[in-house]
C-alpha cells in the first residue's frame, strides 16, 4: 500500500530545498540515502566544446539531469541538514532542511528554532514566504525548471562568458526572467546557476550528486541570496532522496495572510 507524505511526515523527516521538475507521467515511487557517489552519471553527456551552441548545452545538461525520466518526474523530496550564515558571519547555525517540487509547485523549509526558521511555498501561482522582505523566486522562473523550458515558444538561449573550466549560457523567458548556467564541459553537469531577483542576486552552486532511478539528483549544495544587508548562505547535505511520492493534498496550500 502506497504511504501518503503528509505534512506531518515531512515535518518529521524536518522540510526544506532542492531542485527539479515536471510530470504528467508517474513511475513507482522510489528513495534512496545518498552515498559517496559524485561520480553517478544519469545519462553518457555528450562533451561539450569550445564550439557547442548555447542551446546545444542547455540540451546536454537536461539529458545529464537524465532526460526523459527527468522530465517525467511526478515530484522529488529532499531532506538533510544545512549550515546557515548570516552577512558577514563565519559561525554557521546548524538546521534541517526538506523540500518538496512537483513541477512548477514547490515547498521549501528550514528549520533551526528557536533561532530561526523558514517556509516558502509555491502553488505554481502564488508564492509565500514566512519571513518578510526575504523572498526567493519563484521556482518556476528561474533554475532548473526553467532551463527545461528552453526549446519552447518565447524562450531564449543565448550565450554568455564561461566562468573557469566552466561554459556559460543563458535563458530568457518571454517575461524576461533570465538564469545563468554553468555547467562541466566533460559531464555536461550543471554546476552552478544565478539569477536577479527583486534586484537581488540568488544563485546555487552544486558540489555532489547521487543517480536515483535513472535522474541525477544533487545531494550537497550550497545556496546564496544577496540582500541590502549583505550576503545570506547555506551549504545543504541531502540526508534522504524520495521521487514519485503520493503527496497530501494541502502540500503546497498558500496560508492565510
Amino acid at each position: 500500500m502506497k504511504k501518503r507524505l503528509t505534512l506531518a511526515v515531512i515535518a518529521a523527516l524536518s522540510l526544506s530545498i532542492a531542485v527539479v521538475t515536471s510530470a504528467q507521467q508517474s513511475s513507482p515511487p522510489a528513495s534512496a540515502s545518498p552515498g559517496n557517489s559524485n561520480s553517478a552519471r544519469a545519462t553518457a553527456a555528450p562533451a561539450i566544446t569550445a564550439t557547442t551552441s548555447p542551446s546545444d548545452m542547455a540540451r546536454a545538461a537536461i539529458n545529464a539531469f537524465g532526460g526523459a525520466k527527468y522530465r517525467n518526474l511526478k515530484n522529488m523530496v529532499l531532506v538533510g541538514t544545512a549550515d546557515l550564515f548570516s552577512p558577514n558571519s563565519t559561525q554557521s547555525l546548524p538546521a534541517k532542511f526538506a523540500m518538496v517540487v512537483a513541477g512548477e509547485r514547490y515547498r521549501l523549509e528550514i528549520d533551526a528554532r528557536p533561532a530561526f526558521s523558514f517556509q516558502q511555498i509555491s502553488d505554481g501561482q502564488q508564492t509565500y514566504s514566512s519571513v518578510r522582505g526575504f523572498d526567493l523566486p519563484p521556482p518556476n522562473r528561474f533554475g532548473i525548471p526553467l532551463l527545461l523550458k528552453f526549446d519552447q515558444p518565447g524562450y531564449t538561449v543565448s550565450a554568455i562568458p564561461d566562468r573557469k573550466k566552466l561554459r556559460g549560457f543563458r535563458i530568457t523567458d518571454p517575461e524576461g526572467n533570465t538564469t545563468d548556467y554553468f555547467v562541466d564541459a566533460d559531464t555536461a553537469r550543471v554546476m552552478s546557476y544565478e539569477t536577479t531577483f527583486n534586484g537581488n542576486k540568488f544563485g546555487i552552486e552544486h558540489r555532489k550528486f547521487q543517480q536515483v532511478e535513472g535522474v541525477l539528483v544533487p545531494t550537497s549544495f550550497s545556496q546564496k541570496f544577496d540582500t541590502p544587508q549583505g550576503s545570506f548562505f547555506a551549504d545543504y547535505t541531502v540526508r534522504d532522496i524520495k521521487i514519485n511520492q503520493e503527496l497530501a493534498a494541502d502540500m503546497f496550500a498558500i496560508p492565510n495572510q
